[in-house]
C-alpha cells in the first residue's frame, strides 16, 4: 500500500437523506396529510372541555393578556406582584392570542393543540429524511397517539411548548448532521435555549443525545 492510503482516515458513518421528490410512492403525501388531519382532530376536538385547565397558569396567561410586563416575566397578576413557579415562555403565545382575540379557554388552549400538530409534523419529517416515509409515519403516529401527548397538547401546562421545542431541536440537528451544517446546529441550540425558558433544565435533557449524534455521524472532523 502507498503512504497516502495508509494515512487515510477511517470511514465515518454514512447519513443518507431520503429524497422528497416525485420518485416516491403516491401514498406518501396523502398519508402524511392524513396523519396531520388525524392529529389535529385528536387535539382540537372539544378543546374547551378542559375549561381553564390549570387555573394557576391560566391566571398568568390572563395577566399577560392585560399587561406587557406580566406577559414578559410570567407574572401571576397584571399588577406584577409575583411570578409563577416556571419561566414565562410557555405563556407568551397564549398571552398574545388573549390580547388580540380576547382571553378565554379557546385562545388559551389553541396554541397548545397547534404545537402538538406541529410536533407530529416535525417528527414525521425528521425521521422521513433518514429512514423513509413509512418510518416517518410510524414515528409521527406514535407521538400523536401517545396518551400523555393527547393530554398535554390539550392543557395549558408547559409540556406542550417543551415538547415542541425538543422535537424542533432534534429535527434541526438531523439537518445539521447531513452536511455538518453549523447554522442548523446553532439554530438547534437557540431552540433549546427557548426550551430552557419554558421548563428550565428539563429543556436540556436531550443535549447529550443530540451532541453525541452530531459527533458520531456528521461528516466532519472532531475539531
Amino acid at each position: 500500500r502507498t503512504t497516502a492510503s495508509r494515512r487515510r482516515p477511517p470511514a465515518r458513518p454514512t447519513w443518507r437523506r431520503v429524497a422528497f421528490g416525485a420518485d416516491q410512492p403516491r401514498w406518501v403525501r396523502p398519508s402524511a396529510f392524513g396523519l396531520l388531519v388525524a392529529s389535529g382532530f385528536l387535539y382540537l376536538w372539544n378543546l374547551t372541555n378542559s375549561g381553564w385547565a390549570n387555573e394557576f397558569y391560566a391566571a398568568a396567561i390572563q395577566a399577560g393578556s392585560k399587561d406587557w410586563t406580566a406577559w414578559f416575566f410570567g407574572s401571576l397578576d397584571a399588577g406584577n406582584a409575583i411570578t409563577v413557579d416556571k419561566p414565562p415562555a410557555a405563556f407568551w403565545i397564549p398571552g398574545l392570542l388573549g390580547r388580540i382575540f380576547g382571553f378565554n379557554s379557546f385562545t388559551m388552549l389553541l396554541p397548545e393543540a397547534l404545537m402538538g400538530v406541529a410536533s407530529v409534523a416535525l417528527m414525521y419529517a425528521a425521521v422521513k429524511r433518514v429512514s423513509g416515509p413509512a418510518a416517518g409515519l410510524i414515528a409521527g403516529g406514535a407521538l400523536a397517539a401517545t396518551p400523555v401527548a393527547a393530554l398535554m397538547f390539550r392543557f395549558n401546562n408547559h409540556d406542550a411548548m417543551l415538547t415542541f421545542c425538543l422535537v424542533l431541536a432534534a429535527s434541526m440537528t438531523v439537518r445539521a448532521i447531513e452536511k455538518a451544517g453549523w447554522k442548523w446546529l446553532v439554530g438547534a441550540g437557540a431552540v433549546l435555549g427557548l426550551a430552557f425558558l419554558t421548563k428550565m433544565l428539563a429543556g436540556l435533557i436531550v443535549v447529550p443525545a443530540l451532541g453525541l449524534a452530531y459527533l458520531w455521524a456528521a461528516p466532519t472532523t472532531l475539531r
